[in-house]
Parts: C-alpha cells; sequence; structure tokens
C-alpha cells in the first residue's frame, strides 16, 4: 500500500472508531472532532491527509509549525490549526498568530502574555488550560487544586476560553483522568474536552471527549530526523 493510500485508510479507520465509540457510549458528547497530530510529518504528508478530508491538525512546536503551515492555511483557508505542547511566553506573538487554538494555557503568566498580545493585536485563538490531572512534575499543565483559580483569571481577563485539555500519566489508567476533565468542565461551563490520544482515545470519546487527538495511527511511526526543531535542540 502506498504512503498516500495508507493515510487515507488510517484516517478512515479512526474516523470509523471514532463513531463505533460515541454509538458505544451512554452520554457521549454533542460532536467528536479528530485532531491528526502532525508533528515530525513534512507538508506532503500533512497534504495527503487534507486530500482525504482532514482539516483539523495539532502541533507541538511553534517553530516546526511556522514552517510548515503558512503556505498549507493559505491553500486550505478551512484549515485549523492547534497547538498542543508547552507554549514559552516569548513565542506568545508567533503563535498567536499562526494557531487558531491554543490547548495549553497553564499559568498566569502565560495569560497575561495572550491578554497583552490580543490587547496589541487585536487577535487571540481560542484558548483550552491543560490539565495536569497526574501531577507529573515532568509535564506542563495546571495541578487540579489550581484549575479553578486559573479559569477564574483567564475569565478576569476576557480571554476567549472554551475548554480543558489533559494528557494522563502512561503508566495509569486514562479512564478516572478523562473522568475527571469532564466534571471539571461541567463545573466551569467549558463545552469543549481535548482528551485521548492514539492509545486511548475511544475511551476518552465514551467519556464525553469533543477532540481526540491521534497522530502515530495516522501518519505512521514519528520520524524525529526530520524535525527541524528537535535537530536545532530548540
Amino acid at each position: 500500500m502506498s504512503e498516500q493510500s495508507s493515510t487515507t485508510a488510517n484516517l478512515a479507520g479512526i474516523l470509523a472508531r471514532i463513531e463505533a465509540a460515541r454509538k458505544a457510549a451512554i452520554k457521549p458528547a454533542a460532536t467528536t472532532r479528530l485532531i491528526a497530530v502532525s508533528k515530525t510529518v513534512e507538508a506532503p504528508g500533512i497534504e495527503e491527509a487534507l486530500a482525504a478530508g482532514q482539516r483539523l491538525f495539532g502541533e507541538n512546536r511553534v517553530q516546526e509549525a511556522q514552517r510548515k503551515f503558512p503556505a498549507l492555511k493559505t491553500a486550505h483557508p478551512d484549515l485549523e490549526l492547534h497547538l498542543i505542547g508547552p507554549l514559552q511566553t516569548n513565542k506568545v506573538k508567533e503563535a498567536a498568530a499562526l494557531f487558531d487554538v491554543i490547548q495549553t494555557l497553564d499559568r498566569t503568566r502565560l495569560a497575561d502574555a495572550l491578554a497583552a498580545e490580543r490587547d496589541k493585536t487585536g487577535r487571540c485563538p481560542r484558548l483550552f488550560i491543560q490539565v495536569n490531572t497526574g501531577e507529573e512534575p515532568q509535564k506542563a499543565g495546571v495541578i487540579p487544586a489550581d484549575a479553578a483559580a486559573l479559569i477564574a483569571y483567564a475569565r478576569e481577563l476576557k480571554l476567549p476560553l472554551t475548554g480543558l485539555m489533559c494528557i494522563p500519566p502512561a503508566e495509569d489508567d486514562a479512564a478516572p483522568h478523562f473522568a475527571f476533565l469532564a466534571k471539571l468542565a461541567d463545573e466551569h461551563g467549558l463545552e469543549e474536552r481535548s482528551m485521548g490520544m492514539s492509545g486511548d482515545f475511544e475511551m476518552a470519546v465514551r467519556f464525553g471527549a469533543t477532540l481526540v487527538r491521534v497522530g502515530s495511527a495516522i501518519f505512521g511511526a514519528r520520524n524525529y530526523s526530520t524535525d527541524a526543531d528537535s535537530v536545532a535542540g530548540l
């Protein structure tokens, strides 16, 4: 099977599995959309997914996205790009200009920087707060005990906060993490829940995910030698 047909077939398979998980769920979200995580995937691979009808993409690094997506977004105005990796405050200007959604707001300093950029340029992507549900010290995200305060702070700044995101610990059962995130979103009136990746997105769908983030199951194993940011040590 060619690379092109493989990507197309993989996308169709993931979408079918999402739909099956929705049918099996007691109370799925009104819709569940697929974000194709394209980190380390070069433009030709992304174009294959676009040709298959995929329009939502996720990137981990601002620099890598800047290299790949401006031309793709010009060619496909309905393409929606999500930042799903940590954002440094010194990259807020670039991120706000390129991304439609930033899923990794996790501290007040970053909220301040996003608000300042909005006030300066009039542009601010839709925002999710990343919750570190496992309280892992090596992982980005606000800890659960501080999540309510950060939600309130973002709202005080009138930032376009629409949802929550989490990445459960790899060694844990993801179900309690997804249940917690869904409950927290409900408590704060946030409609979007970005949860679930290649290995657990079907479970996330059953817990009400509105967005699932799938990369390797669509594009195949990562080729980090093509990741210019990694090569550059960024």
